[in-house]
């Protein structure tokens, strides 16, 4: 199956609405197979071959992870738009969208949420952020932390849930793979001043649990935070498949063997030694 990682760049003089109708326009090519009108980064000719089976945005994506006054003045209703017209794509075209994350009100609570929707055009998870980011300032001051972990079938497998920080805390994800998981998906608005950390722990993600990681960052600048891209897909054996540049807006494109995971995990069978 082939996923694609857009890549978006997030700036605070871009309004809010333009970005949405923007990033609306070129998932609707990317999920034809059609030239985006941004850089496609991929392997070989892949970029030639076709439509993808999954598509995977950042984190806050239409306000800016770091921009929680943004966050705060235009909120998502989870049952409205854009998500209406993301699943309209997602049905049109017969794909997975991953939407990234959305700031969502939910009586007194806000919360950071990442949607999935089907290929039916339906949403099929919703998963509240555990991890806020801040140390009592920022997203960790302005929001609710969810509390439940998030596991869905994708064309990657069973698929879970992460973003941004949650990143950091390897028990998420351990978690995860004992309910199943053979693949992660982590929306993310990791900067540019940590991207080290971004690509060591996408990579130490995946060695652990022997599991598919696709990691969604976005590049730009807003709330004078420099956002550092690297949107990357690693396999199961911890190997990077392919990895966009720092400052570019672009899609990034690759083939994953959903498989793969399964053959890693019975050629080496260390999760079966787990004693804690």
């Amino acid at each position: 199956m082939r996923a694609a990682l857009l890549q978006i760049r997030v700036d605070d003089e871009e309004p809010v609405s333009d970005r949405v109708s923007r990033v609306l326009a070129i998932i609707g090519k990317v999920a034809v197979g059609e030239d985006p009108g941004i850089p496609v980064v991929a392997n070989d000719d892949l970029a030639s071959r076709g439509a993808p089976d999954v598509i995977v945005l950042p984190e806050l994506w239409t306000v800016g992870a770091f921009n929680m006054e943004a966050a705060r003045d235009h909120p998502v209703d989870l049952d409205g738009d854009p998500l209406i017209a993301l699943g309209g794509l997602a049905r049109s075209h017969h794909c997975v969208i991953h939407a990234g994350t959305f700031p969502e009100v939910a009586g007194a609570d806000r919360f950071n949420t990442a949607v999935v929707i089907g290929a039916d055009g339906v949403t099929r998870a919703r998963y509240r952020k555990i991890h806020l980011f801040g140390f009592d300032t920022g997203e960790a001051l302005e929001l609710t932390a969810g509390r439940q972990e998030c596991l869905t079938s994708t064309p990657l497998g069973e698929t879970g849930l992460a973003t941004c920080y949650d990143l950091r805390f390897p028990e998420l994800f351990r978690r995860l793979t004992a309910q199943g998981a053979s693949a992660f998906v982590i929306a993310s608005g990791w900067p540019i001043s940590r991207i080290h950390h971004w690509k060591v722990l996408l990579q130490a993600r995946a060695i652990e649990n022997q599991a598919w990681v696709l990691g969604c960052n976005q590049v730009g600048t807003h709330a004078g935070v420099v956002l550092g891209g690297h949107s990357a897909i690693i396999d199961p054996n911890g190997r990077c498949v392919i990895e966009a540049p720092t400052d570019i807006e672009c899609v990034v494109l690759a083939e994953i063997d959903p498989a793969l995971s399964g053959q890693a995990r019975q050629e080496f069978p260390v999760l079966r030694d787990r004693r804690l």
